[in-house]
């Protein structure tokens, strides 16, 4: 199991939004070497149906398995709505996807039981947070809301512009008028405006990051299994990212989400899996 620990974890999403879940394992398991693949030329996968998704999902998990990963991390919502049953099924390595983690903490800081959800719209429509919540407990009332445009708008770095206020505004109006007490950011691109999205929601409201949430879950899973590498004698953890497509944009942007800089990004032609 000694090269099974050193082995890295694979992760992967849409486009960016799944460098939250990176940077949150890295806080939480600072020994583990990653491989991230982004899905940069395929990005948004919240308009795509689910046949369409699950075989983007089996081409990136087919690709992460050639980089010998131990355990892969589906780091976007709608990847994990949609294909996380249908690829476990299918592979021989534990995957872990972001719905479930979100779920749990937001039914733990309820205390009206009313949960707002938000996320693309293949993750609303899917209907997976509200099964999910509900199979935990029955008499939680969840709203969830799809905001489609929250993606471009971080993949194209607007997080800071003044369009992203009215679109917040535009998206989240209804939910802010509702009672409810927390809210899941349903999106791994989310959390990268929840400074916004928590101005606009106002302080009351608890705001969940199923990124965190998820690197919990994923220590919990390799610990487990006696897989969490601990060896603290290594100079520093190694990361690797590839996309499919726009690598210095990608190179670019990471570089404001991740605590360090980003090494070279690599393409890689994620149809031939």
């Amino acid at each position: 199991m000694e090269c099974k620990k050193g082995a890295p974890v694979g992760v992967f999403d849409s486009g960016v939004g799944g460098l939250t879940v990176v940077r949150e394992i890295i806080r939480q398991l600072p020994n583990e070497n990653i491989v991230y693949f982004g899905d940069t030329a395929r990005v948004p996968y919240g308009s795509k149906s689910q046949k369409t998704v699950i075989r983007f999902s089996e081409q990136i998990i087919r690709f992460l398995k050639t980089k010998q990963v131990k355990a892969i991390v589906i780091a976007c919502n709608t990847a994990s709505a949609l294909a996380l049953e249908a690829v476990r099924d299918e592979f021989d390595i534990p995957i872990l996807g972001v719905v479930a983690p979100g779920a749990r903490a937001a039914v733990k800081v309820t205390r009206n039981r009313k949960i707002g959800v938000v996320g693309t719209d293949a993750t609303v429509r899917s209907g997976v947070y509200t099964k999910v919540i509900q199979g935990m407990d029955p008499q939680i009332q969840v709203i969830e809301k799809a905001c489609p445009l929250f993606v471009p708008l971080v993949e194209e770095g607007f997080k800071e512009h003044e369009v992203t206020r009215e679109i917040i505004e535009y998206y989240l109006e209804s939910l802010r008028a509702t009672d409810i007490d927390a809210m899941i950011l349903g999106c791994t691109h989310y959390p990268l405006l929840r400074s916004r999205i928590r101005v606009y929601m106002g302080e009351d409201i608890q705001i969940v990051n199923p990124a965190y949430e998820t690197a919990l879950d994923l220590k919990a899973l390799l610990e487990e299994r006696d897989m969490a590498n601990g060896d603290r004698e290594t100079p520093g953890s190694r990361y690797e990212f590839y996309v499919s497509d726009t690598a210095e944009k990608f190179r670019h942007f990471a570089n404001t989400v991740m605590p360090f800089d980003v090494p070279e990004t690599n393409v890689v032609n994620i149809e031939s899996y």
